[in-house]
């Protein structure tokens, strides 16, 4: 099942009722930030994005949420390599080192065989944040897929 999952500002709007305009707050607003996405066997989002030149690149939005004593965090995940082996090469792992120190949002981590961009944000960021950060981490991610392998299949 696919669904649509955004914040929605409540916005002022003027519409016309039988000629007249008439004031009304609109719940969904012009600028409403939403994501098609699917959930997976997880219970995560995965989105994805569309970049360009005909390029898509694979997102998840955890849905846990991390917790310390002070905050609230959440996470977006997108792979960015995938090894033939559980052992990257050195001059990739160099290179995803070198990479996440440029990185103004997230890190690159190893999960089995695929290197995985985490970028974490607060749980209660603004749609405007959550859509920056989602893009940030595709962007980023496809980035390093097209450098690594030179592919597009993650």
């Amino acid at each position: 099942e696919e669904v649509f999952f955004g914040y929605y500002p409540v916005v002022e709007n003027t519409v016309s009722v039988h000629g007249e305009p008439t004031p009304i707050r609109d719940l969904a607003g012009k600028d409403s930030t939403l994501f098609h996405f699917t959930v997976d066997d997880d219970g995560d989002y995965q989105i994805t994005v569309r970049l360009e030149n005909d390029r898509t690149q694979l997102v998840w939005v955890r849905s846990v949420v991390e917790e310390t004593d002070q905050a609230r965090i959440r996470e977006i995940w997108s792979p960015g390599y995938e090894s033939a082996t559980p052992a990257f090469p050195a001059a990739v792992a160099n290179d995803l080192m070198e990479r996440s120190n440029m990185l103004k949002l997230g890190a690159w981590v190893k999960q089995d065989k695929v290197a995985m961009l985490v970028t974490k944000i607060p749980a209660d960021a603004s749609a405007d944040e959550l859509d920056e950060a989602i893009d940030l981490t595709a962007l980023s991610a496809d980035a390093a897929e097209l450098d690594l392998p030179g592919k597009d299949d993650l």
